[in-house]
Order: C-alpha cells, then structure tokens, then sequence
C-alpha cells in the first residue's frame, strides 16, 4: 500500500517502519519522521499533534483507515478501493481480503440499521498546504481576495487531491463535506471528487446564499460550474449557487424552492442549452424562473466582470 502511494519509509526494525508523514492532514514540518508502521500488526500511526488533531484526535488506524483519510472517502470505499486494486489481481491476499470484506460486511450492516446515516457527512479535517496565489488561478480570472474568500487554491500535500487546485464543497451548515480538485494541466479527469461523495444533494455556495438570503436576496442565480460560481460571485452577484453538472437533482430542486426567483445561467454549448430547457420545464410552475441564453460554447467564467454586470443586470 505505501509503494502505491509512492511513500519512501526507513525500515527500523523486522516489524517496524518509519518516514515522512504521506497523509493529507499533516502540515507541520515535512522532514520531521513522524509516520510510523507495525508490519505485524498492519497499523500505522503518525506522532504529529496537528495531524492527528486534524483527524478528530486520531493517531492512527489500520490499513482501510489510511486509505480512507489518502482518499478523502469513507470506509466502505477504501475497503472497495483495496479490493479492486489488489485483491483481484492475486489470490495470494485472501486472508486480508476476508478482513476487509468482513469490514465492509459490517459496514453495510450498520447502514442498514440506521437509514437514517447522514449524506454527505462533515469532513474530519482541513487540507493544509493550500497556495491561493497559484498563477493558474490568476489566468482564470480569479483574484486572490476571492480565491481566499472561496478557499480556493493549489494543494501541494499528497493523495487524491495532490497538485490539483481543491475547491471546499460546504453543505447548508457551511461545513466542508468535499473537496473537488481541478487539474491544472491536461490530467485526466479535469475534476476530482472523493468517492462516496453525492454531488447531487448539495449546491455549490448554498451557505453564503443563505446568508445573504436573511438579508433579503430572493433572487438566485444558478450555474453548472464552481468557476463559473466563482466569477459571478467575483462579479458583484454573490447570491450564486452551482449545479456542479448540467442537471437538476430533487434534491437540489428542493434546495431551490426556498428563493422566490430563480435565474438560469447554464452554459451556452448544447449541453447547457438542453439543460436549460429540462430544468425550466421542472421549476416554472413551482416558482418564477427567467432564462439568460449565452452565445454558443461561451460559459459564463470565460466571461469579464463588465460582461457579467451587462447581462445580469
């Protein structure tokens, strides 16, 4: 599992390894050796207090728990990350195999006991090493009181999100529940979101909006994309929420009924425009909808700060 992630550990002893700490959540020193691992056990444990205090106070875990905080996903996901990364290719990992479907046996058993398991649970740490300032940004259009303001920046620690921008996804409570990472290069995909995550049960910015929202905003501007949020919200129009995708879950409908006025404000491509129209059919005898219809291929982040105030206002 540590070649996977390309971690370089020092063998001390026949059971024990130590090295740099290779988790996202530790941001003290690098060079300090503070991620240590029992082979005979298959534990491991990083002495770091801001690391583990990053994890609610845990230490350390066995082999799941450590891809489940690599991965930003839960339990269950890592135990089927293993699986299908290792498992399948060898029989020579069976009794670790039964282990972890025993613990994902025991998993499901307990979501089944309790239907009522939150969706979208907090997240039990902040990434650190986030740079606000990274020239990509920059050459979206983004200036850095908003990249500050969003989170927003380029995170230079390891795991799913390493040398990716991340962009905090917060839910109605404004608790991070998600990161998603956006490649700053040709990588595939352009966009990384942790496995487990349901992006349909959230709108980007919901919790700003609903701030504004007690202030007297009843108007919501609605995008597909976290850019395109981002630039809108830059622009002087901060009551913006995303779809992140051209499609309108029940569940974010449901989120959408609480404005009075709900303005569309997809992307000029084919996509955006079907997209449009689907969700224009749903909404407009539920609540007063209005169309902005933007020129073809155009999206409204590739727009300036005084074409969005022409259009919107």
């Amino acid at each position: 599992m540590l070649n996977h992630y390309g971690v370089q550990i020092r063998k001390v002893n026949h059971n024990s390894l130590r090295g740099k700490c290779p988790l996202p959540t530790h941001s003290s020193d690098k060079s300090i050796q503070s991620f240590g691992v029992h082979l005979e056990k298959n534990i491991w444990s990083c002495q770091s207090t801001s690391c583990a205090s990053a994890r609610s106070g845990r230490k350390g875990g066995n082999i799941i728990d450590f891809v489940s905080i690599m991965e930003n996903c839960s339990i269950r996901d890592a135990a089927l990350k293993l699986k299908d990364w290792f498992l399948l290719k060898s029989r020579a990992g069976e009794g670790t195999r039964t282990k972890i479907e025993t613990k994902e046996k025991i998993v499901a058993e307990n979501k089944s006991e309790n239907s009522d398991e939150e969706i979208n649970k907090p997240l039990p740490f902040v990434l650190k090493d986030v740079d606000p300032t990274h020239p990509y940004l920059k050459d979206r259009g983004v200036e850095e009181e908003t990249t500050r303001n969003f989170g927003v920046g380029l995170f230079s620690g390891r795991g799913l999100m390493a040398s990716r921008v991340v962009i905090p996804i917060h839910n109605e409570r404004g608790e991070i529940i998600a990161y998603a990472g956006r490649a700053i290069d040709e990588t595939e995909p352009k966009y990384k979101l942790p496995a487990g995550f349901k992006k349909s049960e959230v709108l980007f910015n919901l919790h700003r909006v609903l701030a504004l929202q007690e202030k007297g905003s009843d108007c919501v501007i609605v995008v597909e994309g976290f850019f395109d949020c981002i630039k809108v919200h830059q622009a002087g129009f901060p009551v913006v929420v995303a779809l992140m995708g051209s499609s309108l879950s029940e569940a974010q409908e449901k989120l959408l009924l609480q404005f009075p006025r709900v303005l569309l404000f997809l992307d000029g491509d084919e996509a955006g425009q079907l997209a449009t129209e689907a969700i224009a059919s749903k909404l407009i005898s539920k609540t007063f909808v209005k169309v902005i219809r933007l020129a073809d291929s155009k999206q409204p982040d590739q727009l300036s700060a005084d074409e969005l105030k022409r259009i919107l206002r």
